[in-house]
């Protein structure tokens, strides 16, 4: 893991060195999490707010500075937890979504960042806002909200896509920031874009978060 973990920096540094590596962690156990922890990693990402509760201390019995972002689809029945487990929501896409994160976030008196999801490849398996206006109605309400802080936008490149495909996606979410910067008169602080296949070109396009995971910890086993 060292190896990889110090060539993957290598190679973010000489494109863009202020881009900053999420370790993508699903599936992987604690230990795994501990090892890059142990290398400087501080930054990681899960998908399901089940694995998360098995498998992490609480939040008050881990590092102070070990952040954790969910990258995944979040249910609606999931957000009290989801709250309470991580530092930041990545992968908001409703505005529903939204009013209930802030929702469980007052009872409990924290301000939870918020990323919004953007779905680049108008993939109807995906999750995301799918317009302009939509993410833009998103962005508005967030600033109302008190106890959310939104961070960014997030997307996931096209699949089985051309090198072209992927970066007219990235470049198609990396406007969408700037537009909602300049109509909201708002600081959007990062795009979260780009994995293990694709992080180059992300951070080409300006990507300042690229997730990686099976780079880092190995291929996932979803048996588990």
């Amino acid at each position: 893991m060292k190896t990889v973990l110090e060539d993957l920096h290598s190679q973010i540094n000489k494109l863009n060195p202020n881009v900053q590596l999420m370790c993508v962690s699903k599936t992987h156990p604690f230990e795994a999490i501990k090892e890059a922890y142990s290398l400087n990693e501080r930054l990681f990402g899960e998908n399901r707010v089940q694995e998360v509760e098995s498998k992490f201390p609480k939040k008050e019995d881990r590092e102070n500075d070990l952040n954790l972002h969910l990258i995944g689809h979040l249910q609606s029945n999931k957000v009290k937890k989801a709250v309470e487990l991580f530092d930041s929501i990545d992968s908001v896409d409703s505005v529903k979504l939204l009013n209930k994160i802030n929702t469980y976030a007052a009872k409990i008196n924290k301000k939870i960042d918020v990323m919004l999801e953007y779905n680049s490849s108008k993939d109807e398996n995906k999750t995301g806002f799918e317009t302009y206006e939509e993410i833009r109605e998103a962005a508005i309400l967030s600033k109302q909200l008190e106890y959310v802080n939104l961070t960014g936008v997030m997307t996931i490149g096209p699949l089985n896509a051309s090198e072209n495909e992927i970066r007219s996606a990235f470049k198609l979410v990396h406007d969408v920031k700037n537009k909602l910067e300049k109509d909201l008169e708002i600081k959007i602080k990062h795009l979260s874009m780009g994995m293990s296949g694709d992080y180059k070109i992300a951070i080409e396009e300006g990507s300042t978060i690229i997730r990686v995971g099976t780079k880092i910890f190995g291929n996932r086993d979803y048996s588990k």
